[in-house]
C-alpha cells in the first residue's frame, strides 16, 4: 500500500521536527517529504512537491496558514491544521469540517485525524466547497457565515442566517431551514450547540435549538412556547423559562 506524503508548514523549528518525529513514530502510513519554515516555502514546497496531506500552522509571522491556502488556485491536497489555539480559528474551521489539531500535539489526536484524512482521501468533491466556506467565513466583513453540516450522503453548506431550529432525534438532529427545507444531520445536537454557542441560538428544551433571530412570538405558560417564523410551535422547558426570558431581554 503506497504511503501518503504529507509536508509540514510551521515556523518553528521545533514544532516542525516534533511533529515530523510524531508522524514517523506513530503513523507509518504516512511519508514527511518536506518541512517548510514560512506559508511562503510551503507554498512552493507543496507546489513543487505535490503531497496528499498539509500540516499547517496557522500563527505564523508575514502571512499565516490561512493566506498560504489563499495563494493556490486549487487545493486537491487535505489539511490538517495546527494551532496554540486561536478560538476565532478554530471555530472557523470547525464551521467547515476540515480537522484542526492543538499544540501540543497528542499522538492518539494525531493518529485519529490521519485515519479521517485516509478515508476520505477518495473523495475531494466537496473540498473546495470546505476551503472556500473557511476562508469566507475568516474574513471578518463577511456578514454571513457558513457551516457544513454531515448528512448521510456527505456534507450540505448553508447559511447560519438561515436555520430556524433544530430538533434533536438520538443520535441525529434535524435542521429546519428559510424555505421549508430539511437536513437530517448523523451528529448529536449537543455538537451543534456547542458549535453555535457564539451564534444567537439558544436551546429552549433537551430536543429543540432555536435562532432567536427567527422567533416569530413567545408564549408564556408553564415553560410557555415559541412561534417560529416557518410557524413551527416549540417548547419552551420550565426549567430554561427564566434563562430565556433573560436572553431575549438582553
Amino acid at each position: 500500500m503506497e504511503r501518503m506524503k504529507a509536508v509540514i508548514v510551521d515556523d518553528e523549528k521545533n514544532g516542525r521536527e516534533s511533529l515530523s518525529s510524531m508522524v514517523e513514530r506513530f503513523c507509518p502510513e504516512v511519508n514527511v517529504i518536506g518541512l517548510a519554515s514560512s506559508a511562503l516555502e510551503g507554498y512552493e514546497m507543496v507546489k513543487i512537491s505535490k503531497p496528499d496531506l498539509v500540516f499547517l500552522d496557522i500563527e505564523m509571522p508575514m502571512h499565516n496558514g490561512f493566506d498560504m491556502l489563499e495563494m493556490f488556485k486549487n487545493i486537491d491536497f487535505s489539511v490538517i491544521f495546527t494551532t496554540a489555539y486561536d478560538q476565532y480559528a478554530v471555530k472557523a474551521i470547525k464551521y467547515s469540517a476540515l480537522d484542526y489539531l492543538l499544540k501540543p500535539v497528542d499522538p492518539d489526536e494525531l493518529k485519529a485525524s490521519i485515519d479521517k484524512v485516509d478515508k476520505r482521501k477518495r473523495n475531494t468533491s466537496d473540498l473546495k466547497e470546505k476551503f472556500d466556506t473557511l476562508l469566507s467565513n475568516l474574513k471578518h466583513d463577511s456578514k454571513r457565515k457558513k457551516v457544513a453540516i454531515p448528512d448521510g450522503d456527505g456534507l450540505v453548506f448553508i447559511y447560519v442566517d438561515e436555520i430556524i431550529r433544530c430538533e434533536s432525534d438520538s443520535n441525529y438532529t434535524y435542521f429546519f431551514i428559510q424555505g421549508g427545507k430539511k437536513i437530517t444531520a448523523s451528529r448529536t445536537m449537543r455538537d451543534f450547540e456547542d458549535m453555535f454557542a457564539d451564534e444567537n441560538f439558544f436551546r429552549v428544551h433537551r430536543s429543540h435549538l432555536i435562532n432567536l433571530d427567527h422567533i416569530k412570538r413567545y408564549m408564556k405558560g408553564d415553560g410557555g412556547y415559541v412561534i417560529m417564523d416557518d410557524g413551527s410551535k416549540v417548547e419552551v422547558s420550565r426549567r430554561k423559562k427564566n434563562e430565556f426570558a433573560e436572553k431575549l431581554a438582553e
